[in-house]
């Protein structure tokens, strides 16, 4: 498996106190070309590391399987130019089972690798709805504000290569009924950390993600909304803004997007009927019509 860091000399200059040299920790960035059965399907920049996860999950995000009997196995392999000899950790090459097949080059669906990909919105948000294979409007879950307001420190605490470069990514996934951590990933990826939890969600054989809630570190974008609703998610909580394609893709599949979630606020932006006023909110002074908090 390749690196997670690496170090790097750099020049810190601190104003008033002088200039050094020393060595940083930074967080590894290199590409994984995902292959099925020896054909290039997509390549994503991501960290080394649960590099199956991700494949999978991103698998899954895209509609391609949906169940763990789907996928069969992965490996590293020979990189271009290495004429397949040397294994570089950067081409993984996956196997489906039999019946399991592609999207065509004729159908709606495409892979959308990025959020700066320029898809018409409502082409992307009519394709998630056409293949996803789980309905998150059927999860009635409910889940108390106070204790979501509780799960970027707890995401936070459990990020251990974040302490080390301040540079990476994470997603959680909580079970909302015992309050559990079931898995976090980092990644520089945002959308890469969500796809290695949605990959081991699948290698569990837990698909659909009934009953849980899905904590990540930055901003919610379309793809993460997307990739959420996929896996069958019904809750996804960020502790930056959504952007507008985001709530509307949550608004019309069903699934509830909290935003801004800091300390002991948050903006719930799409299916707030899941999210419950606690005491622990109580009595506080009211919001006000116009614009939300941040």
């Amino acid at each position: 498996m390749g690196r997670i860091t690496t170090l790097r000399p750099v020049t810190r200059i601190a104003l008033g106190e002088g200039v050094h040299r020393r060595a940083d920790t930074l967080a590894v960035e290199e590409p994984l070309e995902i292959r099925i059965g020896g054909v290039p399907l997509a390549v994503t920049m991501r960290t080394p590391g649960h590099d199956v996860e991700l494949a999978i999950g991103f698998l899954v995000s895209e509609g391609v399987i949906s169940e763990r009997a789907d996928f069969r196995a992965a490996i590293h392999c020979g990189g271009p130019g290495t004429g397949g000899a040397e294994n570089t950790y950067n081409v993984l090459d996956t196997s489906l089972a039999p019946g399991v097949r592609l999207p065509g080059a004729d159908e709606a669906r495409r892979f959308y690798t990025t959020s700066s990909c320029g898809v018409c919105g409502k082409a992307s948000i009519d394709a998630v709805r056409t293949v996803s294979h789980y309905d998150v409007v059927q999860d009635d879950v409910e889940v108390e504000a106070g204790w979501i307001a509780e799960l970027p420190d707890r995401l936070r605490a459990e990020q251990a290569a974040f302490d080390k470069t301040g540079g990476l990514h994470a997603a959680a996934l909580f079970d909302a009924v015992s309050g559990e951590l079931l898995v976090i990933r980092e990644d520089v990826g945002r959308h890469n950390a969500v796809d290695k939890v949605v990959g081991w969600a699948l290698q569990e054989g837990r698909l659909p993600l009934r009953s849980t809630v899905l904590q990540v570190s930055g901003r919610a974008s379309f793809e993460l909304v997307q990739k959420a609703v996929m896996a069958g998610i019904p809750i996804l909580s960020a502790v930056s803004a959504p952007s507008s394609l985001a709530a509307e893709l949550a608004e019309q599949t069903g699934l509830t997007l909290l935003g801004f979630v800091r300390g002991r606020s948050m903006n719930v932006y799409a299916h707030a009927q899941r999210v419950l006023i606690d005491a622990a909110t109580q009595g506080e002074e009211p919001v006000r019509e116009g614009q939300a908090e941040r």
